[in-house]
């Protein structure tokens, strides 16, 4: 079977995401472990990352992003009945 570029580019990238949710998932779990509560574990978690993606990419980026989260929530995206991994 062939793939062309863009396919094996999907691929990769589906498989970092894969593995990016690995590692959260483990680093969430020793918060709880360690008696911290989820809503601090998210905020800190989303203040990184957005923290990141605004050095990296600048305001623009930064504020595209959270709007596309903002409409994956508004969607039902992350209500407990669904599951992406």
């Amino acid at each position: 079977m062939e793939h062309n570029t863009s396919d094996i580019d999907a691929l990769v990238r589906e498989e970092k995401r894969l593995t990016a949710v690995e590692c959260h998932t483990e680093a969430w779990a020793e918060g709880i472990s360690a008696g911290i509560e989820t809503d601090i574990i998210a905020e800190a978690a989303l203040a990184t990352a957005l923290g990141e993606i605004f050095r990296s990419n600048g305001e623009d980026v930064t504020l595209s992003l959270i709007d596309r989260m903002r409409e994956k929530v508004i969607a039902g995206e992350f209500a407990p009945s669904q599951s992406r991994h």
